[in-house]
This record gives structure tokens, C-alpha cells and sequence, in this order.
């Protein structure tokens, strides 16, 4: 049972995307870390939060992404370090079509998939700040409805 659980983990979530963001499309991509740098990210000491990906010459790049360094490893990596993400040439290409004025590829969460590392990316829109007032009313409407129903049950 015990691997199991540690085959689909998730080690890291930007959980700043959904205030900031509309998401209007995932995708799962592979990342090419080094040896050092996958305790760490195993361990969930990744900060995901400022971090974009980019498309620079048919490859794509996570930038600005925080992981930990292993405070045992002789390598002394930039934590904060651009790191290449692993998709395929029609994924990138079908994400560079996506992509436009105003939208840009933000990381969503850091997780394990049947043992290696994954990062998901979102093809994301800004939010105006009126939209996030919208989304901050409707929470709280919604809120309150549940406690409304939890108090006659």
C-alpha cells in the first residue's frame, strides 16, 4: 500500500494562480532537474509561487521556480535556476498556438506520476481586478448558502 500512495503525490501547488488567473488550458510536462535537485523536489521543497514557463527556440522553460538544495550535494546549483521542460514538438507547437497577447504558461503544481517528476502547466489569462471582486462575492454567497444548509440538516 505504502507505494502506491507514493507513486501519485503532489509535492507542490501555486496555489496563487487561481486569484491571479484564469486557466483555460492544462497540460502535463516532464522537467529535467539534477540529482541534487530531486530530493528536494521529492520532498516537497519547491516554491512554485512567481514562476512562469516560457518558449524559447521550440523548447519550453520553467523560470523562477524555487527548489531547495540538497544541504549533503558538492554541486552548488542557482536554486532559483532555469529548467527545461520536457514535451513533445507538437504539444509545444499547439501550445505556442494558444498562446497570444495577454495569455501566458504559469505552473500549477509539482506532483509525482508513477515516480518521476511532473509539472503542470496552465495556459493562463490575467484577471482584472473587478473580475476578482466578482469571484470574491460569489465565494461568499456560496459560503453562506452551505452554512444555511448545514444549519437545517
Amino acid at each position: 500500500m505504502n507505494g502506491k500512495k507514493l507513486l501519485n503525490k503532489i509535492l507542490c501547488t501555486n496555489k496563487k494562480v487561481g486569484r491571479k488567473y484564469q486557466i483555460l488550458d492544462k497540460i502535463e510536462a516532464g522537467i529535467v532537474l539534477t540529482g541534487s535537485e530531486t530530493k528536494p523536489a521529492k520532498a516537497g521543497q519547491v516554491n512554485l509561487s512567481d514562476s512562469y514557463a516560457q518558449i524559447r527556440g521550440g523548447e519550453i522553460w520553467l523560470i523562477g521556480a524555487h527548489i531547495s538544495p540538497y544541504k549533503f550535494s558538492a554541486q552548488d546549483l542557482d536554486p532559483k535556476r532555469s529548467r527545461k521542460l520536457l514535451l513533445k514538438k507538437q504539444e509545444i507547437s499547439h501550445l505556442a498556438g494558444k498562446l497570444s497577447k495577454g495569455t501566458t504558461l504559469v505552473p500549477l503544481k509539482f506532483y509525482l506520476k508513477k515516480g518521476l517528476i511532473k509539472v503542470e502547466l496552465g495556459v493562463a489569462k490575467g484577471l482584472k481586478l473587478y473580475n476578482k471582486k466578482q469571484l470574491l462575492k460569489e465565494k461568499e454567497i456560496q459560503r453562506e448558502a452551505e452554512r444555511e444548509l448545514r444549519r437545517f440538516t
